[in-house]
């Protein structure tokens, strides 16, 4: 093999050796950012709680941007390594190269443009060969600095220690959720209310004709200050004993009655009273067994 194509032969390998490592930094980056905008996009559903439309909207605006960080980051330097679209030229790597080798400076650029003058001329044809032999040993390859990928694995590290914290902290119900309902957007989701009912008493029978009394207290976030309580076609208000406990007196039931709570809008689950009938006698009999010296018939 000549010494001109040894040469052209080893600046194919850097091009491609280039390229090879414009894809490891290209994975780094497309895991780094496209991670932190996949967490981004969880932590605006779990935030907002959106409606169906703009959760469709957050989806599609997370694919595009996926799409274009993979195309831009991955695709395109594969393309480049296998030779299926245009990377760098000759020109252009002789140039990196030459930036890299101080011993070989402008060397390989110049005798690259001496290759596309007509070599009818002994003179250049020899410079070729000269500037080829000299630029020979040269590891062309070893311009291309690797090492230089280190710095986005820092970039890597941020997503995969916030995925991490909120594992173990016991947290991953907040990715988990947030992206059940951004991969459903077309389904309606309700948000969680800031508190919830929770009813003390132990049973819910009352004696036909006696009067129940109902014991709620309230936990969470924000307490309200009202809570109402609904059963039959009535509602009213159930008496607020402070620090989110409420008393509500059922005056002398008679029948069973079916009644939920609620406040600020937040409906509670529905409870059912259970009258129980009174005893009542409707035939009584005795006998009268007396002493024998009453002397009294029994």
């Amino acid at each position: 093999m000549s010494p001109i194509k040894n040469i052209q032969n080893k600046l194919q390998n850097f091009i491609k050796t280039f390229y090879f490592n414009e894809l490891i930094k290209g994975l780094l980056l497309f895991f780094s950012i496209g991670l932190l905008y996949f967490i981004f996009t969880l932590f605006v559903e779990y935030t907002f709680w959106l409606e169906p439309v703009y959760r469709s909207l957050l989806f599609w605006i997370f694919i595009a941007v996926e799409f274009l960080l993979l195309t831009k980051y991955i695709v395109i330097p594969i393309f480049k390594l296998m030779g299926l679209q245009k990377g760098i030229s000759e020109k252009e790597a002789s140039s990196i190269i030459g930036n890299h080798f101080p011993e070989v400076e402008d060397k390989l650029l110049n005798m690259l443009q001496l290759c596309d003058i007509d070599r009818n001329s002994e003179l250049i044809e020899a410079s070729i060969k000269q500037r080829s032999k000299e630029l020979l040993p040269v590891p062309f390859k070893k311009a291309v600095d690797f090492s230089k990928n280190r710095k986005y694995i820092k970039y890597l590290i941020i997503p995969v220690f916030i995925w991490i914290l909120v594992y173990i902290t016991g947290n991953i119900s907040i990715f988990n959720d947030s992206l059940t309902r951004v991969v459903h957007y077309n389904t309606p989701y309700n948000p969680p209310a800031p508190f919830s009912f929770h009813v003390s008493n132990e049973s819910f029978d009352v004696i036909e004709g006696e009067s129940f009394r109902l014991e709620v207290e309230i936990t969470g976030n924000v307490l309200p200050a009202d809570v109402k309580i609904h059963y039959g076609s009535e509602s009213y208000y159930v008496e607020n004993m402070g620090l989110g406990r409420f008393e509500f007196v059922f005056s002398k039931v008679i029948e069973p009655l079916d009644f939920y709570l609620e406040a600020n809008g937040i409906a509670s689950e529905r409870f059912r009273l259970n009258c129980i009938a009174t005893p009542v006698i409707n035939n009584l009999k005795m006998r009268l067994e007396y002493p024998l010296y009453i002397e009294k018939k029994n």
